[in-house]
């Protein structure tokens, strides 16, 4: 696992930042939605606090690998493509589901999170950023 930047003198790809700042989106609007989950399990009226308890804490939790990912990338630190290109494969089925639900918010939300993981993806696949985290390419790619 490589721990140093692999091109210190060079500038990050504005790719590269881009990428970092939509992962760490995604990281944010899972620590807000599992907040937010959270109060209302605590200090609301839902039919079933333990669960809305529950799973605000527990994407709270998930919220930890793309802002991991996000800083890790924002540092050039090739081991953090992996989980943040993880990130983004999780977030298309949620995106898909949101889109089938019949609620009014639901739809503008999956609209917006499969355009944020479709982006996010692009960006991190782009051959500048592997570059510029000092992935080392197969002979295709070469």
């Amino acid at each position: 696992m490589q721990t140093s930047v692999p091109h210190p003198k060079e500038p990050r790809p504005a790719r590269l930042g881009a990428a970092a700042a939509l992962v760490a989106v995604e990281g944010l609007a899972l620590v807000a939605v599992g907040g937010y989950m959270l109060v209302m399990g605590l200090f609301g009226s839902p039919d079933r606090p333990e669960q809305a308890e529950m799973g605000g804490l527990t994407l709270i939790a998930l919220a930890a690998l793309p802002l991991l990912a996000a800083n890790g990338l924002r540092l050039r630190r090739s081991w953090s493509r992996g989980p943040a290109v993880i990130t983004q494969l999780m977030a298309l089925p949620v995106a898909y589901t949101l889109l089938t639900t019949d609620a009014s918010w639901a739809i503008p939300s999956g609209i917006a999170l499969a355009a944020l993981a479709i982006a996010s993806l692009v960006l991190l696949l782009n051959p500048a950023v592997v570059d510029a985290l000092g992935i080392k390419r197969g002979p295709r790619g070469a």
